[in-house]
């Protein structure tokens, strides 16, 4: 292995393993047993060698889009390619950050390949008759919510604990941007659940309005036990399938 792949290796193997998905250069000298000089050859700076780290875990991502044969239906490959990379982001969950980090002075390669392989994919859903926005408009909408999803769900697990989140942002924003009898025809089936029976729109809104109003006035001949399960009724109502 050269030395250039040695420090790469040690480098992504540190950014894993640290609680912040930060390294310094001189942990990744020590751990691949070089001089700080060799390192700076080879990757310029601490940015340059985080970039490389970046590239280097997506590489592997990108591998399977770039292999994959396109399928005849171009919106169902850009609904599996949402979800293919919120997995990538809860599985890697400091690479993810580190790719998408404000302090990294230029995108990494692979964030620009990623964002050429989703506006391909919109493309043909284009020539299909299937956009009803521009395919590199309706990349940079796509892209933006994906990558907002994913950062919540890694950065803030605590909060974001509700799994069906990412399939919801996903719908909201396809419906935005395909045509309504393409979105119409995806249907609102709920992951894991294909037999529980759609309910009319009007109970979701109603069991919300009332759940907020409840929270606002608490109803007093309710014990706390009676007062939570009226809580999680409602929410479940709320929050279930429409149809």
């Amino acid at each position: 292995m050269s030395t250039k792949a040695r420090i790469l290796e040690v480098a992504a193997a540190l950014v894993a393993e640290s609680p912040d998905g930060d390294v310094s250069t001189r942990a990744v000298c020590e751990a691949a047993g070089v001089g700080a000089p060799a390192l700076y050859r080879h990757f310029g700076d601490k940015e340059g060698l985080l970039s490389a780290v970046v590239d280097h875990g997506w590489d592997k991502y990108l591998a399977t889009k770039r292999d994959r044969a396109p399928g005849t239906d171009p919106v169902q490959d850009l609904r599996d390619g949402w979800d293919t990379h919120v997995e990538f982001a809860l599985h890697n969950p400091n690479l993810y950050r580190l790719m998408n980090s404000p302090a990294m002075r230029k995108p990494p390669a692979a964030a620009l390949e990623s964002h050429r392989i989703l506006t391909a994919d919109l493309q043909r859903a284009a020539e299909q008759g299937k956009l009803r926005l521009a395919p590199e408009l309706a990349a940079q909408i796509i892209m933006s919510a994906n990558v907002g999803v994913a950062l919540m769900l890694v950065s803030r697990p605590a909060t974001f604990t509700d799994e069906s989140v990412s399939r919801r942002v996903r719908d909201g924003v396809h419906a935005s941007v395909f045509m309504p009898e393409v979105t119409a025809q995806l249907g609102t089936e709920t992951p894991g659940a294909p037999d529980q029976a759609q309910v009319p729109a009007q109970v979701p809104a109603t069991a919300a309005r009332l759940n907020a109003l409840l929270r606002r006035s608490p109803v007093p001949v309710l014990s706390p036990a009676e007062d939570a399960l009226l809580t999680e009724w409602l929410d479940r109502l709320s929050n279930g399938p429409r149809s």
